[in-house]
């Protein structure tokens, strides 16, 4: 079934939040984080490759944010301020036609040595945080997940 069209003066800023359309979203991206964390269990991060651009994708997050250290924790205030949201448009719009959902609402760790947690993750578009965990993987960050699994 196709979506109705939006009416022309549909003012996106000031529209009512669809509880159900919100909870439907959720359930995806808790999908999306579950499938992550389970291929982190199988394979190490260092040797996955999540998008046939993540080098394209490297290239450019170096570019854009020279001083990203995918080591460091994030901070979601700078990435959701207004000058960050600006530079992380910029980034995806690039990608806007190359990789699929780019701009649907996923959830990413804050830290890279940390879970899925409640307080530890921050709900970002899905371009965002193919940036970030490709960074973390490239790093080694995500290798630790692999091991504890391995140890079980």
């Amino acid at each position: 079934m196709a979506a109705a069209p939006v009416p022309a003066d549909f003012d996106a800023d000031n529209a009512p939040n669809a509880e159900d359309v919100e909870q439907g979203f959720a359930v995806l991206a808790v999908k999306h984080l579950e499938t992550y964390w389970g291929i982190l269990h199988k394979v190490k991060g260092s040797s996955l490759r999540l998008t046939k651009y993540d080098d394209d994708i490297m290239e450019d997050l170096h570019k854009a944010f020279p001083d990203f250290d995918p080591a460091k924790p994030l901070d979601e205030d700078e990435i959701k301020s207004p000058e960050g949201k600006e530079k992380w448009r910029n980034f995806m719009l690039a990608y806007s036609k190359k990789v699929d959902d780019y701009n649907f609402g996923t959830i990413v760790r804050t830290r890279a040595d940390g879970e899925y947690t409640n307080e530890g993750t921050i709900f970002v578009p899905r371009m965002q945080f193919y940036a970030i965990e490709i960074a973390r993987n490239r790093a080694g960050l995500n290798d630790w997940v692999y091991e504890k699994a391995q140890k079980k």
